[in-house]
């Protein structure tokens, strides 16, 4: 898989009082260190997305403690804290057909950026570097 391919962690948590500490208490005593995340709400359920250190490894000790995981595939590009950081990727990814189905930012060490979950992450990596954006590799968040 190419490097720029970040694999996320999706973590469904029950939409109610005391079950997102659950989880976290859980990702805990896995040893799973978030590096960057997002929680998202439906109706009945929430989905703690996660960045996170060896996202097999973790997938698997979190599975085995009935935690529900789904692995899915990110692009990450860096952006800066400055107005407009956001049009040049998300214009490039739109003029090439690449649907950007959510995102979320976030601000590490060394590097900050963009994480989005797009229709066709390859694609995507190929149309961000031939736009001369700079891709953010998985060892760097």
């Amino acid at each position: 898989m190419d490097e720029c391919i970040i694999t996320q962690l999706s973590i469904f948590v029950n939409n109610e009082p005391g079950r997102l500490a659950a989880v976290a208490k859980t990702l805990e005593d896995c040893k799973v260190n978030m590096k960057a995340c997002n929680l998202a709400e439906s109706t009945e359920f929430g989905i703690l997305r996660a960045i996170v250190d060896d996202p097999d490894a973790a997938a698997e000790r979190l599975t085995a403690k009935g935690v529900i995981v789904k692995k899915t595939e990110l692009v990450g590009v860096k952006i800066s804290d400055v107005p407009g950081s956001l049009y040049r990727p998300a214009a490039a990814l739109g003029e090439a057909g690449v649907n950007i189905e959510y995102g979320y930012a976030f601000t590490g060490k060394d590097v900050e950026g963009l994480l989005m979950r797009v229709d066709d992450p390859a694609k995507a990596v190929d149309v961000l570097k031939k736009a001369g954006l700079e891709l953010i590799k998985g060892s760097e968040i």
